[in-house]
């Protein structure tokens, strides 16, 4: 009996424990799941409303949130809106009220499942209420009067489709503060607006100016504003839908506002021998007059020494640039194949600072009007403009054997005392990287892969990247990558486009002399000579390519990011039996012969035997 008492104490005792652990429980305070979306500005256009870019930043919400409470924390976090009254509108521009297509009120958590997205790719707009309900936009005498002061207006001679763009300089510039408008007046009830408060600040993107032109430019260089409190990782976790480039921009279009700040009236020299191209380019970026906002003066010695009579008015400095796009891709600080090379450590190139110049040489050649490398890596080229927040890259792109072999032999684990015995095994290298652990299931294999690899071709050569990247910062032209990256990876990385028969011909504007002439008939005789020739180089039955009478004739192998300017012109020579280039001008001359293959040969021979850049 005396057991069973003490047994019964025990139960009663432990069912008063259990009460006070429910009460307990009951009083704890769940605590609340924070997402994150993305938050904008948008404004009214000609053409309707449209996102400001370089405006989004990351807004950490609850998934219950409705329309109301999301408004006042996106103007909380846009901290230089203006005064006024603001609303709440999704991508396309309506407002948000309700899930789209449903009477159902608005919340986050609904607005995810209706369109199928993560948290991470939402993005949603604040516009004011004057913008969203006017019927058309501001004029332009409105605009200009919130102009930044310091904004400095610069034509160049030749005008572009950007020619009335207001120069950009620095998003850490100071600027004054713009005027106040008038407060909005009142508003229709049905339409959900709130106050934004604080201090205004002046936007240095002018948000705006509603000319059709600046709008091209801000949406090329907005800067990217990011509110101090925001971690790093909130930086990088813009939605991919902000990286869609605007109808119609081309890179020609951001290197031509990129090359507004070069100083044409002054030159920095470069005396180049072919022989080493890389040679005296090294010497003529370390020069300490050496200006990247100067124009070019090329010169071009001989393998013998003889320096060629040639003044430099594009087609050197073409030349140039092209040799020399060449020889920075056998440059010791790359390695992997000719068509996904990564950056990798050389302690010599460290301290000859090689890092750096390479990058400036990369942004110099394209924003002066020459190539680019074409040789990176998607993979490495997409961390390197920051749109990849991780690093993954194939294990066949591992230069060292022994270390592929390892990984391959690592991730074709078929069990985990397979897998075990493997890491065991490769000990050494794991733990060099950091990433040696206790196998526990198969899947470890995955992240043990994919770490070794991030840290081969990333974290071990940290430091190299941020040297390249500050090379490529010369000219502003990293901020171009990092806002346009599908328009430059074309001229960054390696494609297996090629020239074409049909696309030489038509780069070339041909000139014939005055209709009906004995002349204008040779010459369209000649001219089906020209675009035979075209063909036979394209089915490689010589020794020529279409690339090398691209460069005979303007200085590069390929269309440029800049575009080939001036517009190459195909012209006609009665006077010389073989063809005559002027690569200053971009122009070729072709000879007026009687025959096919008297035209076949007289151009095979001209062009292989020119000397230096075209000239017979």
């Amino acid at each position: 009996m005396q057991g069973k008492s003490v047994f019964q104490q025990f139960f009663k005792y432990r069912e008063g424990k259990e009460a006070e652990r429910r009460m307990f429980s009951k009083c704890k305070k769940k605590s609340k799941k924070i997402v994150k979306i993305s938050v904008g500005i948008m404004n009214k256009t000609k053409t309707g409303m449209r996102p400001i870019r370089g405006k989004t930043l990351p807004l950490d919400v609850e998934p219950s949130w409705s329309s109301e409470k999301l408004l006042g924390a996106a103007i909380k976090k846009l901290k230089d809106m203006e005064a006024g009254e603001y609303i709440l509108l999704y991508p396309d521009g309506s407002q948000v009220k309700n899930i789209p297509g449903t009477d159902t009120p608005f919340t986050i958590q609904l607005y995810k499942e209706a369109v199928g997205k993560s948290y991470q790719r939402i993005t949603l707009f604040v516009c004011t209420t004057e913008g969203f309900l006017s019927e058309n936009p501001r004029d332009e005498s409105d605009s200009e009067d919130e102009e930044d002061d310091e904004v400095i207006v610069r034509v160049p001679p030749i005008m572009s489709p950007l020619s009335d763009t207001v120069l950009w300089t620095s998003p850490e510039s100071s600027t004054p503060e713009s005027r106040h408008r008038s407060p909005s007046t009142s508003q229709p009830s049905s339409v959900q607006v709130q106050n934004a408060t604080g201090p205004q600040k002046a936007s240095t993107s002018a948000d705006h100016i509603s000319s059709h032109f600046y709008n091209t430019y801000t949406n090329i260089y907005a800067p990217v504003i990011i509110d101090s409190s925001s971690s790093e990782a909130e930086v990088e976790d813009f939605p991919m839908e902000d990286s869609d480039e605007p109808d119609g921009l081309t890179a020609a279009d951001v290197i031509s506002n990129l090359s507004l700040k070069i100083n044409k009236t002054s030159c920095s020299r470069f005396n180049i021998n072919r022989a080493n191209v890389w040679d005296g380019a090294y010497r003529g970026f370390r020069r300490s007059t050496y200006s990247p906002n100067s124009a070019m003066m090329v010169k071009f010695s001989d393998d013998v020494g003889l320096v060629e009579e040639a003044l430099d008015t594009g087609g050197p400095t073409r030349e140039f640039l092209t040799l020399l796009m060449e020889a920075v891709k056998t440059r010791r600080i790359f390695e992997g194949k000719d068509h996904a090379k990564y950056l990798t450590f050389d302690s010599k190139a460290a301290e000859e600072n090689e890092y750096f110049y390479v990058g400036r040489m990369i942004a110099v050649s394209i924003v002066h009007g020459g190539p680019g490398p074409r040789c990176l890596s998607p993979n490495f080229f997409m961390y390197l403009v920051g749109k990849d927040k991780t690093f993954e890259a194939p294990i066949d792109d591992i230069p060292d054997e022994e270390i592929k072999k390892a990984l391959l032999e690592i991730k074709n684990a078929k069990s985990v005392n397979e897998l075990r015995v493997l890491s065991e095994k490769h000990s050494s290298l794991l733990q060099t990287a950091g990433c040696y652990r206790f196998m526990g299931t198969l899947e470890d294999k995955k992240k043990v892969v994919a770490d070794y690899i991030q840290w081969y071709f990333i974290y071990r050569n940290h430091l190299s990247i941020q040297r390249f990247r500050e090379g490529l910062a010369t000219l502003d032209f990293v901020n171009a990558l990092e806002q346009h990256p599908s328009l430059f990876s074309l001229f960054m990385c390696y494609t297996e486009t090629r020239l074409t028969a049909d696309a030489v011909e038509d780069i070339f504007h041909m000139q014939f002399s005055p209709p009906d002439s004995t002349r204008c008939q040779e010459e369209t005789r000649v001219l089906s000579y020209w675009q035979d020739y075209l063909l036979y180089v394209e089915e490689k039955s010589g020794n020529l390519s279409l690339e090398d009478i691209l460069m005979f004739a303007t200085g590069l192998r390929e269309i440029p990011p800049a575009g080939i300017q001036p517009k190459p012109q195909l012209l006609f020579e009665a006077t010389s039996h073989f063809p005559v280039a002027n690569v200053c001008a971009n122009t070729i001359r072709i000879p007026v012969l009687h025959s096919y293959e008297e035209f076949q040969e007289a151009m095979d021979y001209g062009i292989q035997n020119s000397p230096g850049f075209g000239l017979p």
